[in-house]
């Protein structure tokens, strides 16, 4: 199977840092049958931030379906979390 940026998606966490973002988050990814490809976090001055490049495929989750699961512990968490496709991502950055 080919693998297109239709397939990708960009994931932003924001928020205080704190134990278990991350095995929170990838646990998510993991039951929704989505693949990491690239992973970078940084915590400046208690501030947790992370970018995970991620691909979707045919036995993963609606889109929707995973937006929301990714919402939900984002409320627990009292974080901010982003997901969008990221052949919309580089449009939006593209000039």
């Amino acid at each position: 199977m080919t693998t297109t940026n239709e397939d990708k998606i960009v994931i932003t966490i924001l928020g205080a840092d704190k134990v278990g973002i991350v095995a929170k988050i990838t646990a998510i990814l993991a039951e929704c049958n989505v693949n990491i490809e690239d992973i970078k976090q940084s915590i400046m001055q208690n501030l947790f931030v992370m970018f995970m490049l991620a691909k979707t495929g045919e036995k993963s989750v609606p889109f929707n379906e995973l937006k929301d699961k990714l919402n939900k512990a984002a409320e627990e968490m009292k974080m901010e979390i982003w997901v969008q496709k990221k052949a919309i991502f580089d449009k939006m950055h593209t000039i």
